[in-house]
């Protein structure tokens, strides 16, 4: 929609049609959680454009439930089935079919009480059955434990499958309802793509907050009979009432496989920096495909809502007549555990550094969030890495209390990363500071500094 809306913009006299499967638009995924959670009260509250808007006020011709089955590039038409088969021309086409949640290779799976989060109707089922849960069980008072005192007849607590940026919002969802949680993740830590500091001091925030945490925790099955009862795992059985799996995303690429659109080495759908495929005029962006790394200048998969945007954006005026780059993906991200928020960007593994040239070298440091005499703050902790030759900042991962700025500073370092400087460069960025919300030496410039000093 980004890009309809763009092209529209700048050449109204374009004739934009945009074909929809399911029957939501322009809205934003990455809120679910909280909606399930429950502080978000409205699906609706999600959607940033109704379809009415996008007809009636950008002249956009939007076709919901309209499932495009096929692409032609040699006739340079779509087919597409709503009601009834259509098939379309164009002169420019956007393949921008998102991504899906992963189904790991675990038995069980399709029992009654699996959910995933990966769209608005997952996220509707999952409101529900929280809902469900508040009304048709006995609520006992606030102090007589978690779990499941919502439900007369419960098996027990509820099991995330999966440790990253899904798992650990829906830990906080579920636990924010009093549901008791388990959440089970394969690997050695949580949040595998930030230092091991960060996914340290999330974990053991998680533990405070009474979320059982089973690391290197390979999940078997989800065993039981019509619904869900328990998860099973090498070390055990845990009994559950519910399970959400949120394992990741993988990118839909069918539809261009089929149409002899190549995909790249990330299985996703390859592209030049305009967006444009293996076939003329035919762009790909969002979450079904692959972009260049600003660090490694490799094709990375990394589907996130502001690359989609800002990628659907540019090919939205490179059709309109002005040839737009969509820029490079640095793997920026936060995430909101509880009392707790994160940030990352850019490439923190040392393996991942070493393949395309560098040598990395690693600091964490803590600081303090605000100037010591003023009340309140807390600790940041900040986590660079850069390579020991050039001192280029490679990437940096931070973690601190919630509102004390641990996402909003990693944004120097997003600029430190795409632009390619070093730590010396990087310690003496002007940055701002007043006692309420800074040190007069910021963390991150402190972390450069110290870095810097041990290579």
């Amino acid at each position: 929609m980004s890009a309809a809306s763009k092209a529209k913009r700048d050449d109204p006299d374009l004739d934009v049609i945009v074909f929809e499967a399911g029957e939501w638009v322009s809205y934003g995924a990455c809120g679910l959680p909280y909606y399930v959670k429950g502080e978000i009260q409205s699906l609706e509250d999600l959607v940033s454009i109704t379809p009415e808007e996008f007809r009636e006020q950008r002249d956009i011709d939007l076709r919901m439930s309209h499932e495009v089955v096929a692409i032609d590039p040699n006739d340079r038409t779509v087919t597409a089935r709503g009601e009834s088969e259509v098939v379309v021309e164009y002169d420019h086409l956007l393949v921008s079919t998102g991504a899906a949640a992963v189904e790991p290779p675990i038995d069980g799976l399709d029992r009654d009480g699996v959910y995933t989060l990966g769209s608005m109707s997952d996220g509707k089922d999952l409101r529900e059955y929280v809902g469900r849960a508040r009304t048709e069980g006995t609520l006992n008072q606030p102090d007589s434990g978690p779990a499941c005192r919502f439900l007369d007849d419960c098996n027990g607590p509820v099991g995330i499958v999966g440790g990253g940026y899904i798992g650990i919002e829906m830990a906080e969802a579920l636990a924010g309802n009093g549901f008791e949680v388990h959440l089970f993740q394969r690997g050695e830590r949580i949040l595998k793509s930030f230092s091991e500091a960060t996914s340290d001091a999330i974990l053991d925030h998680l533990g405070e907050q009474d979320v059982a945490v089973n690391l290197n925790a390979e999940v078997e099955a989800l065993a039981g009979g019509d619904g869900v009862e328990a998860v099973v795992t090498v070390d055990g059985r845990t009994p559950v009432e519910m399970v959400l799996v949120g394992t990741g995303v993988s990118p839909r690429t069918d539809l261009a496989e089929d149409a002899g659109i190549e995909l790249g080495a990330t299985g996703a759908i390859a592209a030049d920096a305009y967006r444009e495929t293996s076939h003329p005029d035919i762009y790909a962006a969002g979450d079904c495909a692959e972009a260049e790394h600003v660090v490694t200048g490799e094709p990375a998969y990394v589907p996130l809502a502001l690359t989609a945007n800002r990628h659907g954006r540019a090919v939205g005026r490179t059709v309109a007549g002005t040839p737009t780059e969509g820029g490079g993906i640095a793997g920026t991200a936060a995430v909101k555990a509880f009392d707790r928020e994160a940030a990352r960007t850019g490439v923190l593994d040392h393996q991942r550094a070493r393949r395309v040239g560098f040598d990395p070298i690693t600091e964490t440091i803590d600081a303090k969030s605000r100037a010591g005499y003023y009340p309140g703050g807390s600790t940041v902790g900040v986590t660079l890495t850069a390579d020991r030759d050039s001192g280029r900042v490679l990437g940096g991962s931070l973690v601190a209390e919630y509102g004390e700025g641990a996402v909003h500073r990693s944004h120097a370092l997003v600029g430190a990363v795409t632009e390619g400087i070093g730590l010396g460069e990087l310690s003496n960025y002007d940055l701002a500071y007043a006692p309420p919300f800074n040190t007069t030496w910021d963390p991150v410039l402190t972390a450069a500094k110290v870095l810097d000093g041990n290579r």
